[in-house]
């Protein structure tokens, strides 16, 4: 029987652990500029996602298949089901510099799909399950498993829609009604798409089944329930690589609605993570004092309140009072106001390569000054004081 997720969060607050599945091939990404290779890095949805959720000490499992090469196997937490008939999906991922940041993406090997026997049997219960393929990887049968043995479906729309030219692999998009997985759409809770995506989702149809939440890059997002439509504020940042944005906002907004959050803080927290990903070059690395802030004020909203995200055939309650609302993005807004912003002179991220075997050692955009001081709003004055005292350390 589907739980709601209300009496989930409910058991969660009692000390039951989330049961989290995270379906999705991982990928190796080449950033390429004005014909030149400016960039490699591990990629892939799964990978963005679990950089999200391990720093927020999220156990989920995963469900992610590479090629035999795969040059990251050593690197990643969660490791994959390695094939040994085809390579790990690759995409090049094409910039001017002429500034504009428009990408043309293109596929040039896909791994294995994901299948139905890949995954864990009937008998398994999640309590949450995120589709969130890339190159092609997720098919009707295998979505149609996770909805049977998971209560709350999260589903990134590029692994619905996504098409591949035959002859350049230039990546492509169809209309929803058209991918083969349209009838499944009143059995997922959440969908997920960009605001390109979203052109080619009928989001008035589909909010009549499932809450639609359409990022928007610098503008934020917007979630759409069958009866409201909510904007969703942004959070300032300067893009060097857009790739993996979406992907950990996703792992934000499910993140927080874990925890207990209301929709619209999960997507306050998702643009949060997604603004943090746009300023580094493949997977991010986070501050680790300031995944500690976040972790610490999701604790303690999710005391507080821990029942206002319903079951995913049922309308998700995106408003909640304006003061709550209003004090998480005051919170964030705190913390990110002392986030470094780039030097126009400095040596821009995308001139240096970064290697496979580098690929997760590239510096931490986002170190908190060791010598400012934190100042947040009183209510706040307890995450403040675990700052500070962090900070005195290291000085």
């Amino acid at each position: 029987m589907v739980q709601e997720v209300g009496k989930i969060e409910s058991e969660l607050g009692n000390g039951k652990v989330a049961q989290v599945l995270v379906v999705g091939n991982y990928c190796h990404d080449v950033l390429i500029q004005d014909d030149k290779i400016i960039g490699e890095s591990l990629g892939g949805a799964s990978s963005f996602i679990s950089n999200v959720f391990d720093n927020l000490s999220i156990d989920s499992d995963y469900i992610s298949k590479v090629g035999f090469e795969f040059a990251y196997y050593n690197s990643v937490t969660h490791k994959p089901i390695s094939s040994s008939s085809s390579m790990t999906t690759l995409f090049h991922a094409y910039f001017s510099s002429d500034g504009n940041q428009e990408r043309t993406l293109r596929r040039i090997h896909a791994c294995d799909p994901i299948s139905v026997s890949d995954l864990p049997n009937s008998s398994s219960r999640f309590d949450f399950g995120l589709a969130v393929g890339v190159g092609g990887e997720i098919l009707p049968e295998t979505l149609q498993h996770m909805i049977d043995i998971c209560d709350v479906v999260f589903v990134d729309v590029q692994a619905l829609i996504r098409v591949f030219d035959s002859i350049d692999g230039t990546v492509k998009l169809v209309s929803l009604k058209e991918s083969g997985f349209f009838h499944l759409l009143p059995r997922i809770g959440f969908l997920k798409a960009s605001a390109e995506e979203a052109l080619f989702v009928d989001i008035e149809e589909a909010r009549k089944h499932c809450c639609v939440v359409v990022t928007d890059g610098k503008d934020g997002c917007r979630v759409y329930t069958k009866d409201d439509k909510l904007q969703i504020s942004p959070f300032p940042a300067v893009q060097i690589d857009p790739t993996g944005a979406g992907d950990s906002f996703l792992g934000g907004l499910v993140a927080a609605l874990i925890q207990g959050r209301p929709v619209s803080d999960a997507a306050l927290l998702g643009n949060f993570f997604g603004s943090l990903t746009v300023a580094q070059i493949g997977i991010p690395k986070f501050d680790l004092r300031l995944m500690q802030i976040v972790k610490d004020e999701l604790h303690q909203r999710r005391i507080i309140c821990i029942d206002h995200c319903e079951r995913r055939d049922m309308e998700p309650e995106v408003n909640t009072s304006i003061e709550e609302n209003l004090g998480f993005q005051e919170f964030l807004n705190s913390i990110t106001e002392h986030l470094p912003t780039h030097n126009s002179e400095e040596e821009n991220p995308l001139g240096a390569r970064h290697s496979p075997a580098k690929a997760s050692e590239k510096n931490n955009q986002y170190q908190i000054n060791s010598h400012h001081k934190l100042t947040l709003v009183p209510v706040y004055k307890e995450a403040a004081s675990v700052v500070d005292s962090q900070l005195h350390d290291t000085t």
